[in-house]
């Protein structure tokens, strides 16, 4: 190597050596320019600029319709149906008869009891005459009045049983589609048809304990029947359960239908008003991100990434409210939100109105 210097021109060695320091000047700088003019590109965002909006609380939960009374017909004893009247669709008064199982023996079981007492009421009156004269002791006679009073017992308790085998109508309704055909055998588990009051429905829903201060008799709700007409009604709540339940920790509530009519079973949504309406920030739910711990969100700051930590309050369809974190004025990224780092280089597209947002969730 040190022959190959001895024999370079100097003029070329010199050259070498000024090359050779100008790359290692030119990379010693290259940070420090890069950084300077920005090395890299930055983020493309929508914002909103902070803004107090009014809050209505309005809680929005799911329901269902039940009839305003309902019931299924079983039998209360077995055995072959001899009479059978459904018809199936059809007003039914109350008392009708819907239904007779066999009673053959039990009638049997009264006629032979009758016999039977008529013997025993003359034994009776018998052993009274006997008795008045002295001519029967008091025992004897006890024991006869004793045997009459049973027989009489033994037809009330046959009569109940037959009482049984008859199935009535217990209030006017409309009558189910019919489960058997007549000369079935039945049992208490079979379902002959069922019963509802339909002109009068019940909305059931349920909430979180949280609002149970809010909920009262005689309080007024909106019930969604129809998604697709978004068809609306009103319905006075009428009664709720006393205690949450221990498995989800919500309370049962239960609702009259005003003025309207759904058929039980059926999926509503139910909206109630709980008040303490009040002016507060409102933002996008989509621009918020969870976190372990806290939810965050993304704002500029002097054309900078600033995530902080917020405090939600009352949530709606597409928008939540915030209690703590962002002030009035605040510009907060709405979209490009995944792409932000903590102090990146933000560049504003646009600035977007809260309203013209939630409209376009709804819609999606």
């Amino acid at each position: 190597m040190q022959y190959l210097f001895k024999k370079m021109s100097p003029y070329i060695l010199l050259f070498i050596l000024a090359t050779a320091f100008s790359n290692c000047s030119s990379k010693s700088e290259a940070p420090a320019n890069g950084l300077a003019k920005g090395g890299n590109a930055p983020i493309i965002v929508d914002v909103i600029i902070a803004a107090v909006q009014p809050i209505t609380n309005v809680i929005e939960t799911n329901g269902n319709v039940i009839a305003n009374e309902y019931v299924e017909f079983r039998p209360e004893v077995s055995g072959r149906l001899t009479y059978l009247n459904v018809p199936e669709g059809k007003p039914i008064a109350k008392g009708t008869i819907i239904a007779r199982v066999n009673d053959a023996d039990l009638r049997a079981t009264i006629e032979k009891s009758k016999v039977q007492l008529v013997l025993a009421q003359k034994t009776v009156a018998r052993y009274k005459q006997l008795l008045d004269i002295n001519g029967l002791n008091q025992a004897d006679y006890d024991a006869a009045l004793n045997t009459a009073n049973g027989l009489k017992a033994d037809i009330a308790y046959t009569q109940a049983l037959v009482d049984k085998t008859i199935i009535r109508a217990p209030f006017n309704g409309i009558a189910g589609l019919r489960q058997v055909s007549p000369g079935a055998y039945v049992t208490p588990a079979t379902i002959i048809a069922t019963l509802q009051q339909t002109k009068q429905v019940k909305i059931d829903f349920t909430l979180p304990e949280e609002y149970g201060n809010v909920i009262r008799t005689g309080m007024a709700i909106v019930v969604e029947l129809d998604a697709t007409t978004k068809a609306r009604r009103k319905a006075i709540i009428i009664a709720t359960e006393p205690g949450a339940n221990t498995n989800t920790r919500n309370l049962k509530v239960r609702a009259l239908l005003q003025g309207g009519t759904a058929n039980p079973g059926s999926f509503v949504k139910v909206f109630i008003d709980a008040g303490k309406n009040r002016s507060s920030i409102k933002i996008p739910t989509n621009c918020i991100i969870p976190d372990d711990k806290n939810n965050q969100v993304v704002l500029v700051k002097n054309g900078y990434a600033d995530f902080v930590n917020i405090k939600t309050g009352v949530r709606e369809a597409n928008s939540v409210e915030v209690v703590q974190g962002i002030a009035a004025g605040d510009t907060v990224v709405v979209t490009g939100v995944l792409f932000a780092r903590p102090k990146s280089v933000l560049s504003v597209r646009s600035v977007k109105e809260l309203k013209s947002l939630i409209d376009s969730a709804a819609k999606r």
